[in-house]
Protein backbone atom coordinates (compact mmCIF):
# COMPACT_ATOMS: atom_id res chain seq x y z
CA UNK A 1 0.00 0.00 0.00
CA UNK A 2 1.45 3.52 -1.25
CA UNK A 3 1.86 5.74 2.05
CA UNK A 4 -0.48 8.08 0.62
CA UNK A 5 -3.55 5.41 0.52
CA UNK A 6 -5.54 4.63 3.24
CA UNK A 7 -6.97 1.40 3.72
CA UNK A 8 -9.85 0.07 2.81
CA UNK A 9 -12.20 -2.48 4.43
CA UNK A 10 -13.20 -5.88 2.89
CA UNK A 11 -15.78 -7.96 4.23
CA UNK A 12 -16.74 -11.66 3.79
CA UNK A 13 -18.97 -14.40 5.02
CA UNK A 14 -16.76 -17.72 5.67
CA UNK A 15 -17.61 -20.59 7.46
CA UNK A 16 -16.62 -21.33 11.26
CA UNK A 17 -14.00 -24.23 9.69
CA UNK A 18 -12.32 -22.15 7.35
CA UNK A 19 -12.15 -19.32 9.96
CA UNK A 20 -10.79 -21.93 12.14
CA UNK A 21 -8.49 -23.52 9.23
CA UNK A 22 -7.15 -19.82 8.40
CA UNK A 23 -6.52 -18.47 12.11
CA UNK A 24 -4.87 -21.72 12.88
CA UNK A 25 -2.37 -21.28 9.78
CA UNK A 26 -1.49 -17.65 10.57
CA UNK A 27 -0.72 -19.14 14.29
CA UNK A 28 1.88 -21.20 12.37
CA UNK A 29 3.59 -18.47 10.58
CA UNK A 30 3.42 -16.22 13.47
CA UNK A 31 1.14 -13.67 11.76
CA UNK A 32 -2.07 -12.00 12.07
CA UNK A 33 -4.80 -13.38 10.59
CA UNK A 34 -5.44 -10.01 8.44
CA UNK A 35 -1.33 -10.40 7.30
CA UNK A 36 -2.07 -13.93 6.51
CA UNK A 37 -5.22 -13.35 4.48
CA UNK A 38 -4.63 -10.03 3.01
CA UNK A 39 -0.75 -11.93 1.59
CA UNK A 40 -2.45 -14.93 0.44
CA UNK A 41 -5.28 -12.81 -1.10
CA UNK A 42 -2.44 -10.82 -2.81
CA UNK A 43 -0.44 -13.93 -4.05
CA UNK A 44 -3.46 -15.17 -5.78
CA UNK A 45 -4.57 -12.21 -7.27
CA UNK A 46 -1.35 -11.58 -8.39
CA UNK A 47 -1.10 -14.94 -10.12
CA UNK A 48 -4.17 -15.04 -11.95
CA UNK A 49 -3.05 -11.27 -13.41
CA UNK A 50 -0.05 -13.16 -15.14
CA UNK A 51 -1.64 -15.91 -15.86
CA UNK A 52 -4.18 -13.58 -17.60
CA UNK A 53 -1.47 -11.38 -19.11
CA UNK A 54 1.76 -13.37 -19.45
CA UNK A 55 1.81 -15.07 -22.64
CA UNK A 56 3.28 -18.64 -22.36
CA UNK A 57 4.99 -20.04 -25.42
CA UNK A 58 6.01 -23.73 -25.98
CA UNK A 59 9.88 -24.82 -26.88
CA UNK A 60 8.95 -25.13 -30.87
CA UNK A 61 6.79 -21.81 -30.62
CA UNK A 62 9.69 -19.93 -28.89
CA UNK A 63 12.04 -20.98 -31.50
CA UNK A 64 9.71 -19.90 -34.56
CA UNK A 65 8.79 -16.50 -32.67
CA UNK A 66 12.76 -15.74 -32.71
CA UNK A 67 13.48 -17.26 -36.22
CA UNK A 68 10.71 -14.99 -37.53
CA UNK A 69 12.56 -12.16 -35.81
CA UNK A 70 15.80 -12.97 -36.99
CA UNK A 71 14.45 -13.56 -40.63
CA UNK A 72 10.91 -12.25 -41.04
CA UNK A 73 9.44 -12.95 -44.08
CA UNK A 74 8.84 -10.60 -47.09
CA UNK A 75 6.18 -7.99 -46.82
CA UNK A 76 3.16 -8.84 -49.28
CA UNK A 77 2.49 -6.15 -51.75
CA UNK A 78 -0.54 -5.30 -50.25
CA UNK A 79 0.95 -4.67 -47.04
CA UNK A 80 3.49 -2.47 -48.82
CA UNK A 81 0.58 -0.49 -50.11
CA UNK A 82 -1.11 -0.14 -46.82
CA UNK A 83 2.47 1.42 -45.09
CA UNK A 84 2.79 4.00 -48.41
CA UNK A 85 -0.80 4.41 -47.81
CA UNK A 86 -0.65 5.23 -44.55
CA UNK A 87 2.48 7.22 -44.84
CA UNK A 88 0.65 9.27 -47.38
CA UNK A 89 -2.22 9.73 -44.96
CA UNK A 90 -0.18 11.14 -42.40
CA UNK A 91 1.77 13.33 -44.01
CA UNK A 92 -1.71 15.07 -45.15
CA UNK A 93 -3.01 15.58 -41.47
Amino acid sequence: MSPLASPVRLEARISPELHATLKRAAEIQGRTLTDFVTTAVRDAAQRAIEQAEVIHLSLADQERFAQALISPPKMPPSLKRAFARRKEILRSE
